[in-house]
């Protein structure tokens, strides 16, 4: 791999000054909405809580896991001990592990691979197949790893994380491999040509590593170097230039950030005649400053607006999303919300923006109104888009005049999905689906139509069932859209069982996937799914995820409740027949909603939740979240928090629906303390509860897809006796 040499360009850069100055498959640690990782760290707090369960914090305390094994000896035999429990499990395992499903894959250079578990590879195994064997009816798998035999001979319990590869030697990977689900990672240097660990190839220790290629011979590596090594989110502080046969300890350090920032990220990028490593500090969860990295070790300045997103290269230019208007010397302005291109090279030479031009505007533009991803193949920039929450997809190529904008012709009114683009070929492969039509997997090559290589058969009958799109009018009148699946020919007279979600936060889209494996056990059994999407996400671009930012993010919850109410008045389900479903941060939305309005819902179902917003800061990694919430310890936000944070306003003298509540000590990315202590608290204020805590699975709440299976059931079970029996 050849890193670029500045000095080629005739300008000389200074090293960057290193000392600290103040204050959701194959990349390294993401940085990723509800993430975490340290223990609550004890400091003296401003505002004291007078918390009689912070004990439930300490994650694997003897008493605080007693506390939940007591807790499980109630919910287990209450929902599991169901007569409904195992039909629905099978259901939803038969789902999850059928033979059948589409095995989406990553393309690399003309293979494709696929990580797979079922009934007999529970834990999974990472396969390849050749292109053309892929796109044909029986494709020829070849096993690189088997993470059950793995697991068994070294006696681990080994969850697969994925790999991180070297661009100009793809056989040559990192593999992360989790205990039990956990985002922190032991990474292990793997030839998948040879499909076997590297002797005395590159290892890191278990931590929330953050880790790309330089060259064959050499790594940036960001880890927990020990004391002072980590930020107050819990990731790295520091990235050091490891060369192979040398110890990691003694690498030489290229930068270290303060403290109070988020994180310091590496990425390796295939550009034109070269592979460019780019480290990015970032500030907070929007945020970020980049830097190239010279063939001297110096660190290079890129000239981006602090809150712009880079995506990526093509050739020279670098791909960029902003997340405000961009204005350049008081004239041009790239607007908000749009796709912009520059010259990578010269713009760091002349340290001002060059060839800098709008890629896809999405005000300007009728066919969308938000980008919600960029993918990147050796010629191609293609850009999913939403409109009214639908999705398309278009392919953006540079000319002369800037780019070539053309719509891709796939389906319309459903979720559309780059599943994988190939940086060493003009291919990718693109997913869609409706709420009612089933996984259809498209083949794009180059210039050539979309070929559909794989469709998902039919989990159920869909004529039974209708979806429609209505807008709910919020608190302060903006129109907050929302999607209906129910049963064909239903009464509307307030008498179907209804479940409703929304997630609401850090630019996340919830678009109309095909109904998933919990929620088809649920309509089939008569019931209803509605999907809000409410402001906090990106939807409808950086304003709708900026408007519920901090002092605003009671607008989050007046959208869901606005949507829960029109639900109700529209005829279709009524208070006492409405359930409603979050996780994370959609679990703080549930729990809040509650305690704002218990009287709308009958069910709520918080799942990994946040939920003490007084203390969530000094929780794992939650103050990589304070750009979204805010930070407990300034007075003003102390007091907009203090409006909504569920665990400090469940009250003893309200009537609450009886809560489901469940998490597991092996999240360590949100907290399971947030879920422990309001289980805890509403027992001690005589509420009635139920609490589950399973002994792994991370924050996606299965190390497999059994235990998946076993959480599915248990929250559907619950939402019959609460919404379905009388």
């Amino acid at each position: 791999m050849r890193q670029v040499s500045l000095f080629t360009l005739c300008v000389f850069f200074a090293p960057l000054l290193l000392t600290a100055c103040g204050a959701p498959e194959d990349s390294s640690v993401a940085i990723q909405p509800p993430s975490a990782t340290a223990e609550s760290d004890g400091s003296a707090e401003m505002f004291s809580t007078d918390d009689p369960f912070i004990w439930l914090e300490e994650v694997e305390g003897s008493e605080a896991l007693a506390w939940a094994a007591a807790q499980n000896e109630l919910s287990i035999p209450r929902l599991q001990g169901d007569a409904r429990f195992t039909e629905i499990r099978a259901e939803i395992e038969a789902i999850l592990t059928s033979d059948d499903r589409i095995p989406s894959g990553s393309l690399v250079d003309g293979y494709v691979y696929n990580f797979w578990q079922d009934n007999d590879h529970v834990r999974g195994v990472l396969r390849r197949s050749s292109l053309a064997s892929y796109a044909g009816q029986d494709v020829e798998w070849e096993t690189v790893l088997d993470v059950d035999a793995l697991a068994s001979i070294e006696n681990a319990n080994w969850v697969y994380k994925g790999r991180t590869c070297l661009p100009t030697d793809h056989s040559r990977c990192l593999i992360h491999l989790s205990d039990g689900g956990k985002d922190a990672v032991v990474v292990r240097e793997f030839d998948l040509q040879a499909k076997n660990f590297v002797d005395g190839g590159f290892f890191v220790a278990e931590a929330k590593t953050n880790i790309d290629w330089v060259d064959a011979n050499t790594l940036l590596v960001g880890t927990d170097f020990g004391e002072g090594s980590l930020t107050t989110s819990g990731y790295a502080r520091t990235l050091r230039l490891w060369r192979r046969g040398t110890d990691l300890e003694t690498a030489e350090q290229i930068i270290e950030i303060d403290s109070a920032d988020m994180s310091v990220d590496v990425r390796t990028l295939s550009a034109d005649e070269s592979d460019l490593s780019i480290i990015t500090r970032r500030p907070d969860f929007f945020t970020e400053e980049n830097w190239l990295l010279t063939e001297q070790g110096t660190l290079a300045d890129i000239p981006l607006p602090i809150d712009a997103s880079s995506q990526g290269m093509l050739g020279k230019q670098i791909l960029v999303l902003l997340r405000s208007d961009w204005s350049i010397d008081g004239d041009a302005i790239y607007k908000a919300g749009s796709l912009v291109s520059m010259n990578l090279l010269e713009s760091i030479r002349s340290q001002a923006p060059v060839e800098l031009t709008t890629v896809l505007d999405p005000s300007s533009n009728d066919q969308l109104d938000a980008i919600d991803a960029v993918s990147i193949t050796s010629t191609s920039v293609y850009v999913s888009g939403l409109k009214d929450v639908a999705g398309i997809l278009l392919r953006a190529r540079p000319d002369e005049q800037g780019w070539t904008t053309t719509p891709i012709d796939l389906p319309d009114n459903g979720a559309i999905q780059v599943v994988s683009a190939d940086d060493y070929t003009d291919t990718v492969l693109v997913n869609y689906e409706s709420f009612l039509i089933p996984d259809t997997l498209y083949l794009i090559e180059g210039d050539a139509e979309p070929r559909q290589i794989k469709a998902l058969s039919p989990r159920f009958d869909a004529s039974d069932y209708v979806t429609e799109q209505y807008f709910a009018n919020s608190a302060d009148g903006t129109a907050i859209p929302y999607f209906v699946v129910r049963p064909a020919g239903i009464e509307m007279n307030g008498s179907t069982p209804t479940e409703l979600t929304a997630y609401g936060g850090f630019e996340i889209s919830r678009t109309p996937a095909y109904i998933s494996a919990i929620d088809q056990a649920w309509i089939s059994r008569g019931g209803a799914y509605v999907l809000a999407n409410i402001r906090g996400g990106g939807e409808y671009g950086p304003s709708w995820h900026q408007s519920a930012l901090l002092e605003n993010r009671q607008r989050v919850f007046d959208d869901f409740i606005a949507v829960a109410e029109d639900v109700i008045d529209s005829g279709l389900t009524s208070s006492t027949l409405l359930g409603i479903r979050g996780g994370s941060n959609g679990g703080l939305l549930v729990t809040a909603v509650m305690v704002q309005r218990p009287e709308l819902y009958k069910a709520i179902i918080s799942a990994v939740p946040l939920i003490d917003m007084l203390r969530y800061h000094k929780l794992l990694a939650g103050a990589s979240w304070m750009a979204e919430y805010g930070n407990p310890d300034i007075p003003e936000h102390h007091a907009f928090i203090s409006e909504y944070s569920p665990y400090q306003l469940v009250s003893p003298d309200e009537d609450y629906p009886e809560i489901f509540l469940w998490t597991n000590p092996k999240d360590d990315r949100v907290h399971p303390g947030h879920a422990r202590k309001m289980a805890a608290r509403m027992i001690d204020q005589g509420h009635d509860i139920i609490y589950f805590e399973n002994s792994e699975g991370g924050h996606g709440g299965g190390a497999n897809l059994n235990q998946l299976a076993t959480t599915n059931a248990m929250q559907i079970v619950y939402f019959l006796q609460q919404l379905t029996d009388r």
